[in-house]
């Protein structure tokens, strides 16, 4: 499950891709969302906005704005919410987390930023980069970065 919960994750950060995929279908309205997940997002989300779905081959992803910020929920066929992302600035991140990159990254810039939220806690994931190098971070502890991959540009 978290691994699969990654993995949705990771596709929001390429959404170009991940738009064309035959295996996806998105449309505005609610006619082909499953009951059970409409009727739980309307639950959870019933000030949500701009509400568009896509369809995968085993679960629903809504893209909405919510208190203002763009938010992505992914929920599983029986209307179970899978996990929550939205891009972050990274001013949005929690302060012990803004000092380490600060301190140990301080010759890279950010090229994507995001936080994914499910019930066992939250996570935030980083791309930072500079002339030679990507690096992707994860926190879960919202006070320590790990290495999650690192590649070297060509």
């Amino acid at each position: 499950m978290k691994k699969m919960i990654l993995t949705l994750a990771i596709a929001v950060t390429t959404a170009s891709a991940f738009a064309g995929s035959p295996f996806t279908k998105s449309f505005n309205g609610d006619e082909d969302v499953n009951a059970r997940v409409l009727n739980a997002f309307k639950s959870e989300f019933n000030a949500a906005k701009e509400v568009e779905w896509t369809v995968g081959s085993n679960y629903y992803r809504a893209t909405f704005v919510y208190n203002e910020k763009h938010v992505f929920a992914y929920y599983n066929e029986s209307g179970e919410l899978l996990g929550l992302t939205r891009y972050l600035s990274s001013m949005d991140l929690p302060i012990s987390l803004q000092a380490k990159l600060k301190k140990n990254y301080d010759g890279y810039w950010i090229s994507d930023l995001f936080e994914v939220a499910k019930s066992d806690g939250t996570s935030y994931y980083i791309t930072l980069e500079n002339a030679d190098t990507k690096i992707v971070l994860k926190s879960t502890d919202s006070s320590n970065w790990n290495a999650y991959t690192k590649v070297k540009k060509s």
